[in-house]
């Protein structure tokens, strides 16, 4: 797709004032797939220089929001083996070329907002924190929770950027479980549940995603019966945030979130009975 509006590409190193029609540009994936007759002016990020994953001295792992979805794919190897199989399996769930793979990035999937973003809901169940900088430099920080706040919206201010989400380390040694359903073979995900249970006191964290507007993380300290599973999604999520498009009925996309859920309670509280 030709941006034909778009009248000048600067390098996202300078600082220069920020101005309406401003854009930032990652990958491009998803800028140069339809028409942007608002944007006037691209800010590339490729140059900037940030190193891409980053592990830090207290276990944590830092994304860069230029960071690709094949370059994650290959590094979830060197992770522990639940977040190694979560990391994949959402990386898969892009349903993409390699052409796609080896450009989209983490930061560009999160700032689309959208229900199905695959990257979203991997570090909405990691318990990622956004790392935003304003045009000033000055940092605020977000859990991707609450980054995302529906469909195609975020918390991000005009001309804030997205730089990273780090991924605390007790996530990264969190057993998981990875439930996706779509209408089609190779359709958009119309829900996509991940569990996580901590090894060392038992919670178990249950995230909801692509069925509904935004993610919706919910956090037990003990696993829960099946009946206080299912009350605390049907009362934390209202009708109106039960996704609906093509790709599924909001009626569709709430049973099989709920069944999902229940099916990740089971797998992760029997595998730490054995």
């Amino acid at each position: 797709m030709d941006l034909n509006t778009v009248l000048d590409v600067r390098d996202g190193r300078r600082r220069e004032t920020w101005r309406p029609g401003d854009a930032w540009l990652g990958g491009g994936t998803y800028l140069f797939s339809e028409p942007q007759p608002h944007i006037r002016r691209l800010v590339d990020l490729s140059r900037m220089g940030w190193e891409p994953l980053v592990r830090h001295p207290d276990g944590s792992l830092e994304i860069a929001a230029t960071c690709t979805v094949a370059r994650l794919y290959r590094y979830a190897r060197t992770l522990p083996a639940g977040a190694a199989r979560l990391v994949e399996r959402s990386c898969r769930a892009f349903l993409a070329s390699f052409k796609i793979w080896n450009m989209a990035t983490v930061g560009g999937n999160l700032c689309n907002g959208l229900p199905a973003g695959p990257m979203i809901s991997l570090t909405a169940a990691l318990d990622g924190e956004c790392l935003l900088l304003d045009q000033g430099g000055s940092p605020r920080r977000r859990k991707v929770a609450d980054f995302v706040t529906g469909a195609g919206r975020k918390d991000l201010a005009e001309g804030e950027l997205l730089r990273s989400v780090t991924i605390p380390a007790d996530a990264l040694n969190c057993r998981t479980a990875f439930r996706q359903a779509s209408l089609y073979g190779l359709g958009r995900s119309g829900a996509l549940v991940i569990g996580t249970l901590d090894p060392r006191d038992g919670s178990l964290t249950v995230t909801v995603t692509a069925a509904t507007t935004r993610p919706f993380r919910f956090w037990f300290p003990l696993p829960p019966t099946p009946a206080v599973l299912r009350r605390a999604i049907d009362s934390a999520v209202a009708g109106h945030e039960w996704f609906d498009d093509i790709h599924g009925l909001p009626e569709w996309r709430r049973h099989m979130a709920l069944r999902f859920a229940e099916e990740i309670r089971r797998e992760l509280t029997q595998e730490s009975a054995r």
